[in-house]
């Protein structure tokens, strides 16, 4: 090996019969370290160091060379000598002590930045010590560092602290600062259990208590921002500082109740800054007290959410609507700061007049319409379209729609508008009467079918109703669907109309000629009509005497003895006696009992003519023999 000091000296290979085994282990171990410093650069090194004892140690040895390894003798010296100068390094790193030493970094391992400190082996710093909050190294190759040697590895070179390097640079400041009571700024570099690792010019830790006033859940927030705290603990011995931001919040907060309170009253505008949103308001901040700001004084029309209206961090103007100063509560109002806008409704909003806004909101019975912030009107399903058919307003319009409507009726009481949109069109029901007079004959498609009746769609949106009493003259109808169908074009005569109630009568049956005129046109009470027994009851028989037409034979008018009627009995047939007839109520009263009696009384009337032309044979004949006898002649 070339010696530094002396240059013109040449290395001389060993004597190889002076080598001996033990030779080779140090020769071994002088080359084994790859990054060790020659001793000889070693010496150059601690000599750019002259202030340091234990470097002026080193130098004052004398470099040995292989040309005196040429004995025993002098090997045994030279092996004393390397242990001297192994002792001189050691003792020249212990004397360093705490002293910052200013090294250069030369290069960035895995792990380490390898630092020039001046000694034999170079420095090694953790990365961990010089990264930022973005996780870059903060020095690079030829940078100057300040480190503080720590020990030295076994596997060579000396671990060295920049952290330590800059406790020990501004420990001074934070002892003052932590005497004094004075803030200090840092940024906050990572996050560690339990708090925050924040970067004051050494690693201070802040709990996560000591970050806000309130809890906070998510601490990853703040890693990179700059904070404003103060030392609330330190440890020198052990390199420990532990700083809080919550008491500098505290006294800022108290210190602006203080002064908020002074003129905080009730009626008295403020401004604050929204710091939280609920489901039923907003807290605002008004400068260390916070009130509520309920969603009903929030605006004079309707919210779904204070988010609608405010964001978190909005800075607005707010009136004290009350103030607890026991429970120290303060009800805040937005919407008192303008005016009521429904105080002159009844004014800008007149009946009839057209107006324009936007549909907030649809629900089953109508939809709200926005005329201006704080004023909404009701546009009811039933004010929508003249058509019936309408199932439900979201079919008309939507949220965000902007519509056209005409006021209805203003109630500033009940802060109600009714509009419609409706009123806009021509209505069809307005001169349906001279279109469809009575008696017109009209087609249209069965609609809709119900117990009652069917309605027929007869142009868009007029609907007629047939009563099912008026689908047939002959038929007792129970329900429509025996007559008709759902979608079945037919034919009907109109019965009526009103427009002011939207009703049109129809009628199937007036197609045809009425059956029961002709029938009352042709027969009178005392007529004999030819029957058929269609049901029985209790009470007596419905008889079918014409087609179409039923007449009722009540029991008492059955004849026969006892309370069986066997002439009742459903499908017999019989002459019967039109003894009743109600032409209003198309009702015929029948009669059998009556039709039996007047056969016995012809037969007499015929006996007594037939008396007086001929002469009584015997004076024993009753009328009941003469009865039986004409009733014998009549059957033969």
């Amino acid at each position: 090996m070339t010696d530094v000091l002396n240059p013109e000296t040449e290395s001389k290979p060993l004597n190889t019969e002076l080598e001996t085994p033990t030779i080779e282990p140090v020769q071994e171990a002088t080359a084994s370290a790859p990054e060790s410093t020659p001793a000889t650069e070693v010496t150059k090194a601690v000599d750019t160091t002259p202030t340091t004892p234990a470097a002026t140690a080193v130098k004052s040895e004398a470099p040995y060379h292989e040309s005196d390894f040429e004995s025993a003798e002098d090997f045994s010296a030279a092996l004393e000598a390397f242990d001297r100068e192994q002792a001189a390094e050691a003792a020249a790193v212990e004397a360093y002590g705490d002293n910052i030493i200013t090294g250069t970094v030369i290069k960035q391992t895995e792990k380490h930045l390898v630092v020039d400190v001046g000694l034999k082996s170079e420095g090694l710093v953790p990365l961990e010590q010089v990264v930022d909050h973005t996780g870059a190294v903060k020095f690079k190759a030829g940078d100057q560092i300040d480190v503080v040697i720590d020990r030295e590895e076994p596997e060579g070179g000396y671990l060295v602290s920049f952290e330590r390097a800059q406790r020990l640079r501004v420990w001074d400041s934070i002892e003052k600062a932590a005497n004094d009571k004075t803030t200090v700024k840092g940024i906050a570099v990572s996050r560690v259990k339990g708090g925050l690792t924040v970067d004051i010019g050494l690693k201070a830790f802040l709990p996560g208590s000591q970050i806000e006033i309130r809890p906070v859940r998510n601490l990853d927030g703040y890693i990179g921002q700059e904070l404003e705290v103060r030392v609330i603990k330190l440890n020198k011995k052990r390199g420990n500082v532990v700083v809080s931001r919550k008491e500098i919040l505290e006294e800022e907060i108290n210190s602006k109740r203080s002064a908020t309170l002074e003129h905080l009253d009730e009626t008295a505008i403020l401004t604050g800054t929204v710091k939280n949103l609920t489901d039923y308001g907003a807290f605002v901040d008004l400068g260390g007290i916070d009130g509520l700001l309920h969603i009903t004084d929030m605006s004079w029309g309707r919210l779904t959410h204070p988010r609608d209206l405010v964001n978190v961090g909005d800075e607005i103007q707010v009136k004290v609507l009350k103030y607890d100063k026991d429970k120290q509560r303060v009800s805040l109002g937005f919407k008192q700061l303008t005016p009521d806008p429904w105080l002159d409704a009844v004014e800008r909003y007149p009946i009839n007049a057209r107006v324009k806004g936007r549909v907030l909101s649809v629900t089953d019975y109508g939809s709200f319409v926005e005329l201006e912030q704080g004023i909404e009107g009701l546009v009811h399903v039933s004010e929508m379209t003249w058509s019936k058919r309408m199932k439900h307003p979201s079919k008309l319009v939507k949220p965000g729609d902007e519509v056209e409507t005409i006021v209805l009726s203003v109630n500033p009481t009940d802060r109600r508008i009714s509009l419609g949109m409706k009123q806009l069109l021509e209505n069809p029901w307005e001169n349906l009467s001279d279109r469809y007079p009575t008696g017109t004959t009209v087609e249209g498609r069965v609609r809709n079918l119900t117990d009652f009746g069917a309605f027929i769609e007869i142009e868009e949106g007029i609907d007629g109703l047939v009563h099912v009493s008026n689908l047939s003259w002959t038929k007792r109808v129970k329900h429509p669907s025996e007559v008709l169908k759902k979608g079945e074009k037919v034919k009907a005569i109109v019965l009526g109309v009103e427009p002011e109630n939207r009703r049109l009568s129809l009628g199937i049956k007036q197609l045809q000629p009425d059956v029961w005129e002709t029938f009352f046109a042709e027969h009178r009470v005392g007529d004999m009509v030819h029957g058929k027994v269609l049901r029985t009851a209790q009470f007596g028989a419905f008889v079918e005497i014409a087609e179409g037409i039923e007449g009722l034979c009540h029991i008492s008018e059955a004849g026969g003895e006892g309370s069986e009627h066997p002439a009742l009995e459903q499908g017999a047939e019989h002459e019967f006696k039109i003894i009743k007839i109600n032409v209003e109520e198309k009702k015929v009263g029948l009669s059998l009992r009556t039709n039996s009696q007047e056969a016995p009384r012809a037969v007499v009337e015929s006996y007594k003519e037939g008396s007086k032309k001929h002469a009584v044979s015997s004076s024993t004949t009753t009328l009941g023999d003469l009865l039986k006898a004409k009733t014998e002649q009549n059957e033969r």
